[in-house]
């Protein structure tokens, strides 16, 4: 059995979940990551360190008003491939291949008829949600099985953030922007006529995330 120095990282986990934990917030301190995952610091430390040598994660000196700079953890690029982009090249092969046989519109009709089905799915697993926060529950719930790590959070000033920490379709995202649109018309046709839905955070405009605020 190999030692737990060589293991993958998802072989261990508890470095599973530090991954995890980083990919949510995007850094945070030993103490925050600790707290998060419900082991010790020491604990913390040392499956930092072995990210660290395999290159997944990096640490960066924080200044602060007071006492000394903290050290913050972040991913690095080489740790995407723990969060994988589901079937990139077949869904970016696909799409190309739809825009040749019916062009740009013809693409974007077939996107919104996929997307209203997608909808309509939702809703039935939605049903016994009444509330706006039950309902923003289920589908963060939803789209977590689907690979998008959801959550949702109080938003300031009022209303609810709906977050998602990763897109297992970014490179087909990439390659059609309509792919985008047709998610937030999900959402929207998901929650209903009187509740508002905006793009906060977008990952194909730099965000390390994409996020909604969610209104009624």
């Amino acid at each position: 059995m190999p030692s737990q120095a060589v293991m993958k990282p998802t072989a261990v986990p508890t470095r599973r979940a530090v991954l995890d934990t980083l990919k949510c917030e995007g850094r945070a301190e030993v103490r925050a990551l600790a707290d998060a995952i419900g082991v010790s610091g020491v604990a913390v430390r040392q499956h930092l360190l072995a990210l660290e040598a395999e290159g997944l994660v990096a640490a960066e000196d924080e200044a602060r008003p007071k006492g000394r700079p903290v050290k913050l953890y972040r991913l690095t690029e080489a740790a995407a491939r723990y969060f994988p982009d589901a079937h990139a090249e077949l869904t970016v092969g696909l799409l190309g291949s739809m825009r040749q046989a019916f062009g740009e519109a013809g693409l974007n009709r077939l996107l919104s008829v996929r997307g209203r089905e997608q909808a309509d799915e939702y809703l039935t697993r939605m049903a016994g949600a009444t509330d706006l926060r039950a309902r923003l529950d289920s589908l963060a719930a939803i789209r977590t099985e689907e690979g998008y790590m959801a959550e949702i959070r109080e938003a300031p000033g009022g209303g609810f953030l709906l977050i998602e920490n990763h897109c297992p379709i970014c490179r087909a995202a990439a390659a059609c922007s309509g792919l985008c649109e047709a998610e937030l018309q999900v959402f929207r046709r998901a929650l209903g006529d009187r509740v508002r839905v905006e793009r906060t955070d977008h990952i194909l405009a730099g965000a390390r995330r994409c996020a909604y605020r969610v209104t009624e």
